[in-house]
């Protein structure tokens, strides 16, 4: 976060503006092509903060808006939740806040990549956000290492449609970063332009930018970032196997069966761990749904770098402390 700028809106629809989310200049900028304005904004009240998100110079509000209403009907443990979006008169909208930092902040803090296993896990994770995207039909059309935050308790994807709310004719000139050959080109954003996206933001967490050499990725990571990054779309694994591939072998549970003294009679008590839901024939709840994802087991505590924790903190603090700023 930083001090507003001059030009920065103080207020953004009912909420006072009090800090920039993004920073405007250097790496960060440069790993954001199209994830638009924000800002940090709180009620009149102080009873609640927001994130404020405004459109790039580059995107059509009308279609920042349509794609911020979209947004609102997804969910998921690693997907950011729009809860209000207007129009008065220019579009925003605007997503819970809790502490997070953007990829590159969070590269910043602790000093350059982050280890392996802290990208594997933040590969999985949005793996999973991804594919409950592409169930419904649609494709994020939004990843890049700036809408990527990176919480105690996990990432948090943001930006749905930002590529999408772009002009076309302005499509041509973004940076490529994490936007795929063929969306450069002209083309529609479908599936596969996500999975090269989550390659170029893996590559950039694991080595600092997203067109690394193979000799800088983490061997574990050397078949799966360059698989993400082909140029030909057909050729980029489908997200579910990639989310399986990151998210490592499944362990099977072994069941408990609890004992039941020979004397007893009826059915007695459910045992602590019974269930109802794992009964026969009951779907379990899935990613899908809003339910556990294998990710979550890569998510514990730890699973960020110690300076990386510590930029969480202050941001936390210097948020609570932080008032907005005065209108001119």
């Amino acid at each position: 976060m930083e001090p507003l700028h001059r030009g920065d809106p103080r207020w953004i629809g009912p909420y006072a503006v009090v800090t920039r989310f993004d920073a405007a200049t250097g790496a960060a900028h440069a790993a954001a092509p199209f994830a638009g304005r924000r800002f940090v904004a709180r009620s009149p009240e102080g009873d609640r903060t927001v994130l404020a998100c405004l459109p790039s110079q580059d995107a059509d509000p009308l279609r920042f808006r349509a794609e911020a209403d979209a947004a609102r009907r997804l969910f998921g443990p690693w997907t950011a939740t729009v809860d209000d979006v207007r129009a008065d008169p220019d579009p925003w909208y605007t997503v819970p806040y809790l502490p997070g930092l953007p990829l590159p902040a969070a590269l910043a803090a602790h000093g350059g990549p982050l280890p392996e296993g802290t990208v594997r896990a933040l590969g999985a994770a949005l793996a999973e956000a991804l594919a409950a995207v592409h169930a419904t039909g649609a494709a994020h059309a939004g990843l890049s290492p700036a809408a990527v935050l990176l919480r105690a308790d996990g990432p948090l994807l943001t930006c749905y449609g930002a590529l999408r709310a772009v002009v076309p004719e302005r499509r041509a000139g973004l940076a490529p970063g994490a936007v795929a050959p063929e969306l450069l080109a002209g083309d529609a954003p479908l599936p596969p332009g996500d999975v090269f996206a989550l390659g170029a933001v893996l590559a950039y967490a694991a080595t600092g930018h997203t067109v690394p050499e193979r000799d800088e990725i983490p061997e574990g990571l050397r078949a799966v970032i360059p698989a993400c990054l082909s140029r030909d779309p057909g050729r980029r694994p489908h997200i579910g196997s990639l989310r399986d591939e990151l998210a490592g072998p499944v362990v099977p549970a072994v069941p408990v069966v609890p004992a039941v003294p020979a004397a007893s009679a009826g059915f007695g008590p459910a045992p602590a761990a019974f269930d109802p839901d794992s009964s026969p024939g009951t779907p379990r709840p899935t990613v899908l749904d809003g339910g556990p994802g294998r990710a979550a087991a890569l998510l514990t505590p730890g699973w960020l770098p110690a300076r990386v924790v510590a930029a969480l903190v202050r941001q936390s603090a210097e948020l609570l402390a932080a008032e907005p700023a005065p209108t001119a």
